[in-house]
């Protein structure tokens, strides 16, 4: 009797494995909520340049879940952490993150934080409503 238990609760475990594994992968095949945003941003010739180990450029990239990937960012610290890179010191970042994108046919630069809106308002995307 407790040999079939065990098997009985064995096959419950692995069905769960194997359903979790499935659904977990279905997910990552989805496409993110805000790709086709995150792909104007570039399209319009927006740029974000950030630093990985600036918090405030990982609470940016968080705002796009996985879209983060589409997003038009440049790094601009070198692999250690402690220098810039020669594109944002040539491009006069100072601090991150940094927004660069064309405003009335000029190149504007803007340091902080953005919302989502901000950076539809800065661009003329459309930000989808959210699902």
């Amino acid at each position: 009797m407790k040999n079939k238990n065990l098997q009985v609760v064995g096959l419950i475990f692995v069905l769960l494995v194997i359903g979790s594994l499935y659904f977990w992968y279905k997910d990552s095949k989805a496409p993110g909520q805000y790709d086709e945003f995150a792909k104007c941003l570039g399209d319009k010739g927006l740029k974000f340049y950030g630093a990985f180990w600036c918090p405030h450029c990982q609470k940016e990239k968080a705002l796009f879940g996985k879209s983060k990937q589409y997003l038009p960012y440049v790094e601009c610290s070198t692999a250690d952490g402690n220098g810039q890179t020669q594109i944002c010191k040539d491009k006069g970042v100072t601090g991150y993150p940094t927004w660069e994108y064309m405003k009335n046919g000029t190149t504007t630069m803007e340091s902080g934080e953005k919302t989502l809106q901000d950076l539809a308002d800065m661009t003329s995307c459309v930000l989808a409503p959210v699902k």
